[in-house]
């Protein structure tokens, strides 16, 4: 008796700054194996912290050297004392390699379609030569896009820099947008070209059913309860934050509520040592740095404030919790994007970084938590990762170019 062979789905992000293209790719690759348990996962990432996240069953995570990105968004390496150029070879052969290796038969690629710099593009090459270990054909290839790039003048210089449109053209069966069209039109907003825009399926948001599928870590430490009711403060990875996370620190709280503020992984210990000392000379305040079960937190909340990343603002949607973002706006104009685009449909307040002080704060959370207005549920799609797995089976066999498009290269 013959038995079927698994299928393999490798991932890779670049993840030079905080977990959200990880997080992402763990949300997607639970849903996969959920929908089809006869497969393998191959998560590539930048992040050591990745290996401390819960993963989906059958599921392997190698990091490559860490390259870390600074306040003005320009890269250098992260550990090793090396230039960032050699920095990026070492990534690619460890990247070509384990692709090569693993023979996927599906390769989902998160934001950056040559990876970063260009160091996917020796692995892109190399797997037009591999043939999927389940289907015997070359592995389908696709690019995931967060919903917002930046803001469109911006974003659309990076896409044309990047040669993106190029690297989708020779490599990539389909662009999958992680979000939903009514809140942003990937394809006109960004300008996007015909050879693109064929390629583009909106998957809605990655929100129902996230954290189904995860397994906790082995070493997941035993923490004691969150006293109930509380309101909650998040910054994502915590290289950035501090300042709405210390507002929040001194702000009030509603009646018989505590305060708890995830700081994330990334914040500097003398920011983090700061807000901790700060929580020890109150009885209504709790610090915590690494938090794995997000979405527990969220879900438990009465009312969250929070940094406008796709991930956080999807388990937030998903919980359908009140919840005011102050969204990052330096380098890049992603999150306040989201955040004034989702605002203006209704499903979260929003106020600027610099806006933010500890009465603002505690006037809201005294208003969300005594609040009965209810969202729109339905203005928005937030099924995304209910979808992916169809677009998954539905991929085909990338072909020839279609003549029109050899003629918009050629242009």
């Amino acid at each position: 008796m013959t038995t079927t062979p698994r299928r393999r789905i490798a991932f890779y992000s670049h993840d030079t700054q905080g977990l959200g293209h990880i997080r992402r790719n763990l949300a997607l690759a639970a849903a996969m194996v959920a929908a089809e348990p006869r497969t393998d996962v191959l998560v590539l990432t930048g992040a050591p912290q990745a290996t401390a996240l819960p993963l989906p069953p059958n599921t392997e995570i190698v990091t490559v050297p860490t390259v870390a990105k600074d306040g003005e968004g320009g890269y250098a390496a992260g550990t090793f004392a090396m230039d960032l150029s050699a920095v990026l070879a070492l990534r690619s052969d460890l990247i070509t390699s384990a692709l090569v290796a693993f023979a996927p038969d599906v390769v989902v690629v998160d934001k950056v379609a040559r990876g970063l710099d260009g160091e996917l593009e020796q692995a892109l090459e190399a797997l037009s030569d591999v043939r999927g270990h389940t289907t015997g054909e070359r592995p389908r290839v696709v690019l995931g896009l967060r919903d917002v790039l930046d803001d469109p003048l911006t974003a659309i210089r990076e896409w044309r820099e990047a040669r993106t449109t190029q690297a989708i053209r020779d490599h990539y069966a389909e662009v999958w947008v992680y979000g939903d069209r009514s809140v942003v039109d990937v394809v006109a907003d960004y300008d996007l070209p015909r050879a693109v825009a064929t390629k583009v399926r909106y998957t809605g948001y990655l929100a129902e059913g996230r954290g189904e599928g995860l397994l906790a870590p082995r070493d997941e430490p035993r923490r004691r309860p969150v006293p109930r009711p509380y309101v909650l403060c998040m910054v994502g990875g915590g290289q950035d934050g501090y300042d709405t996370a210390l507002a929040f620190a001194r702000a009030g709280y509603p009646d018989g509520h505590t305060g708890v503020i995830a700081t994330g992984p990334y914040m500097q210990p003398a920011l983090r040592r700061r807000l901790t000392a700060i929580a020890a000379e109150r009885d209504d305040l709790l610090v915590r740095d690494f938090v794995t079960n997000t979405l527990d937190l969220i879900g438990g909340a009465e009312a969250v404030v929070s940094m406008g990343g796709y991930n956080t603002v999807c388990e937030v949607l998903a919980e359908d919790v009140p919840a005011l973002v102050v969204p990052r706006v330096r380098p890049r104009q992603e999150q306040l994007v989201r955040a004034e685009r989702l605002q203006d449909l209704g499903l979260v307040d929003t106020v600027h970084p610099d806006d933010v002080t500890p009465e603002q704060l505690g006037t809201w959370l005294s208003d969300a938590v005594t609040s009965s207005s209810t969202r729109d549920h339905d203005a928005v799609a937030l099924d995304g990762l209910r979808r992916v797995p169809d677009l998954v089976a539905g991929l085909q066999p990338a072909t020839a170019p279609h003549l029109d498009d050899l003629q918009e290269m050629a242009s």
